[in-house]
């Protein structure tokens, strides 16, 4: 059993709504994914993802959360804590974005929400890889904190580890 406190899974910016996964989220996250340049997922796989997500969640007590701008209600795409690379006790902040939405520091606004919420967790340090080629994500980590620790070569390239201290 975790040691932690369970994130919050409803965080609130001033343009932004972080909450739980819908069902209804499977269109706009295919369409997220797809601008990755690999082919878009089928709808109900989309939905079987977000099944896992919610399980996840439910069995870690942190969460991978979609995001939506307040003014708009529009999915703008997604931000939370997962074990990705990582633990438990010291998961990754991990974001991915609508390329329409880029430049507004909307990812930085999520991300330092996303923080806060993993300091109420009682975690003492969190991760994150990015891809050294995105200079964008990593100016964002960077905004928020986040030293370079080390690098390490994989499949599609090179993945920039960074860390930060919680409070």
């Amino acid at each position: 059993m975790s040691t932690y406190e369970t994130m919050s899974f409803h965080l609130e910016t001033e343009r932004l709504i972080l909450r739980p996964w819908e069902e209804s989220d499977a269109a706009e996250f295919c369409a997220l994914l797809s601008e990755r340049g690999n082919g878009t997922p089928t709808v109900e796989r989309i939905r079987s993802s977000i099944g896992e997500l919610l399980a996840a969640t439910a069995k870690t007590g942190i969460a991978l959360l979609p995001i939506q701008r307040r003014d708009e209600g529009d999915f703008i795409g997604y931000c939370g804590l997962i074990i990705g690379r990582t633990t438990l006790e010291e998961p990754e902040i991990a974001y991915e974005l609508f390329q329409r939405v880029h430049g507004r520091g909307y990812a930085t606004e999520a991300a330092g929400a996303v923080l806060d919420a993993a300091v109420a967790t009682g975690r003492k340090r969190l991760w994150s890889t990015v891809g050294t080629w995105n200079t964008p994500s990593l100016r964002v980590l960077e905004k928020l904190g986040f030293e370079r620790d080390h690098v390490s070569m994989e499949d599609n390239g090179e993945v920039a580890w960074l860390t930060r201290s919680l409070p």
